[in-house]
């Protein structure tokens, strides 16, 4: 199916040439579900901030309290509002989201512009970009892990206000729901996701519409509107100000899914929904609940459920966890995104992903990390039974991206786009420090909960680099291995090795075309059989999305035309899973020296069984960590889309 954005923008070449008075077109209705769907996806995380953020502020239990009083809740709605707009508006909307990689958008779509632009202005730095941007992504998984155990905790502890009875009741219903969550994975989004926009309008209808009620009752708080009592409140009061900041930053949580998803439904939908309902929605929301606290200051307790009236509160605890569930969804299939990409790139081994909608390429379901996160998840709910508990924890993860994801921006905006020297230093001078600051302040709850996420991403990050690490020294092995590959062919076509052509067709899978297939070696030395139609095929992952089809596929007959012998590059983008059979299909027999019979081809694969060396290559730990990480690869065959009954394994061993 094409690109959403590819119809949107068809659609509006048509929509130019209707008279005006005709209605709306086609155009606006395919603009209008792409709104729809990407509320329904995109902003689930950061449209259920309100929930928890400004109770976690004034959080009597932090070990840094906020004190409740007429100035301090001015200053802290002030520090909301202009914290969503620094950095959810500015930070992504208006320029993150520019920097896309052919329309796809999120830390490794950053990372992969550092490497094609950056690498033209110095390598060193280009490289350690590029594992800061690699860090960023290993602390998205933290956030994985975190977003769907604050997120359903949050909802759920709505129960206590609307039956003080069921606190005890709040943790098990949490750990069924997040159970169910995980186990319906396997399933994909495609029929559900239709479900997800109309219940996040809903959603941003309902918390805009209570906040609404809140500033009614007490007017006065949009005063909070200015910037001088943000600033202020920071000035005046700078070590309370400061504190405040670790809980402040929830609300700008979900920001990176902003960016990350912008390859699915564009930048023009997410920016629409942004900007005319969720960013409105939410700040109802918090200068509603600033409202309440000034009116009550014992409404800190649960300032968004007490909103509501009596009536109005258990159809609002559904309606939220129907909310925090989809804002887990939508960062649950962010994990598997960033997997997948990741593992394109070759900073993690080849895992199984299963397409789950035959309509949308981006709907994939990564087996090994769904039940990664739902192991995790759990014991995140067990181990800090509340909200509150949890967000010092989430605030880490969340703010150390955010100041990557700008640092990595403003690289490209000077490597790709040629900026001005003196806009980069202003623009990513107050904007790091922005980040910087919340960063700072997240580092005092390090003990409290903050290490949480630097751990997973500490652990994310040497996983990943030691696999990247890993796999270049087994490339280099295998390459000597193997032998060049026209050397080879020159031997076959000389008779210095006898060999017997047989009937059929063999696709041996290979790396590249200047070394020798090792199961190609190993059939023709020690079986001295060759068949009659050889194709050594290479998968490229080029730092792109997605590969158009006129570009898929490039023959070379390897120097001769009539042996029966050529090499196919498949290219595919990062974010493709490839299909050999399907992509052979696509070959015309004028290209391959006679017609392949794929429906009887045997397809051979060169296992490779890795062991430690003595050579000093790695640290001993790092060599220990990179063959146990090699045994979550998914099985080739599987991975590859080969028929199992025709797949040949044979088998190597390389030490590293």
């Amino acid at each position: 199916m094409a690109d959403p954005r590819h119809g949107a923008t068809s659609g509006g070449g048509s929509a130019s040439r209707q008279p005006e008075n005709h209605g709306p077109s086609a155009h606006d209705a395919v603009r209008l579900a792409l709104v729809v769907g990407a509320l329904g996806v995109v902003f689930g995380d950061i449209g259920t901030s309100p929930i928890y953020t400004l109770q976690t502020v004034f959080d009597p239990s932090d070990p840094h309290p906020v004190p409740v009083s007429t100035q301090n809740v001015y200053g802290v709605v002030s520090l909301v509002f202009w914290s969503v707009m620094i950095i959810v508006t500015v930070t992504y909307v208006l320029l993150a989201m520019r920097a896309d990689n052919q329309g796809e958008g999120g830390i490794m779509a950053l990372i992969t512009l550092v490497r094609r632009w950056g690498s033209r202005r110095g390598r060193r730095a280009t490289a350690v970009l590029a594992a800061l941007g690699v860090f960023g992504a290993s602390l998205f998984f933290g956030d994985s892990m975190i977003t769907p155990a604050i997120s359903v905790l949050s909802a759920v502890e709505g129960l206590k206000v609307v039956q003080p009875s069921l606190e005890s009741a709040v943790v098990p219903i949490t750990a069924v729901i997040i159970i169910l969550l995980f186990v319906v994975q396997r399933r994909g989004t495609a029929a559900v996701g239709r479900m997800f926009g109309p219940v996040m309008v809903a959603w941003f209808v309902a918390i805009g519409a209570c906040g609404v009620t809140g500033i009614v009752g007490h007017p006065a708080i949009l005063r909070a509107l200015s910037p001088s009592y943000a600033l202020g409140f920071l000035v005046g009061h700078f070590g309370t100000a400061f504190f405040a900041l670790a809980a402040v930053v929830l609300s700008v949580t979900g920001a990176e899914a902003l960016y990350a998803d912008m390859g699915h439904f564009g930048r023009r939908a997410i920016t629409r929904g942004w900007m005319f309902l969720v960013l409105p929605a939410c700040v109802l929301s918090y200068f509603g609940q600033g409202a309440l606290i000034l009116a009550d200051p014992r409404n800190i307790s649960s300032p968004f459920f007490l909103l509501v009236p009596d009536w109005g509160r258990w159809p609002l605890v559904l309606l939220a966890t129907a909310a925090t569930v989809i804002a887990s969804q939508a960062v649950i299939t962010g994990a598997y995104s960033v997997t997948s990409q990741a593992a394109q790139l070759g900073y993690l081994p080849r895992l199984r992903i299963a397409h789950t909608s035959e309509s949308t390429i981006g709907q994939i379901y990564v087996p090994w990390i769904n039940w990664l996160l739902m192991v995790s998840v759990l014991t995140l709910v067990f181990a800090f039974r509340s909200s509150t508990a949890l967000a010092f924890a989430f605030g880490m993860a969340v703010t150390g991206t955010i100041t990557i994801t700008t640092l990595l921006f403003f690289y490209v905006a000077r490597a790709k786009w040629g900026t001005p020297k003196w806009l980069i230093v202003v623009g990513a001078t107050v904007l790091l420090f922005v980040d910087l600051l919340f960063v700072a302040a997240n580092l005092t709850k390090l003990v409290h909960g903050a290490w949480l996420p630097l751990l997973i991403g500490v652990t994310a990050f040497t996983v990943m680099t030691t696999w990247q690490r890993g796999r270049e020294l087994v490339t280099a092995e295998r390459v000597r291995q193997e032998g060049p590959l026209p050397e080879f062919i020159d031997r076959l076509r000389s008779g210095e090795v006898p060999t017997l052509r047989v009937p059929g067709t063999a696709v041996f899978l290979n790396r590249g075309k200047q070394t020798t297939p090792l199961a190609m070696r190993a059939n023709v030395e020690h079986n001295h059989v060759r068949h009659d139609q050889v194709v050594i095929l290479s998968l490229e992952t080029e730092p792109v999305p997605r590969v158009a089809a006129d570009r898929r596929l490039v023959v070379d007959d390897l120097g001769y035309a009539d042996d029966g012998i050529i090499h196919v590059t498949g290219r595919f983008g990062y974010m493709e899973t490839p299909d050999v059979p399907s992509t052979l299909a696509m070959l015309e027999p004028a290209r391959t020296e006679g017609p392949l019979r794929l429906d009887q081809a045997s397809y051979f694969l060169s296992k490779i069984d890795l062991r430690r060396g003595r050579e000093p290559t790695m640290a001993p730990w790092r060599k220990r960590l990179f063959i146990a990480t090699s045994y979550i690869t998914a099985d080739a065959a599987e991975y590859f889309g080969l028929p199992r009954e025709r797949t040949v394994i044979m088998g190597s061993h390389i030490e590293v």
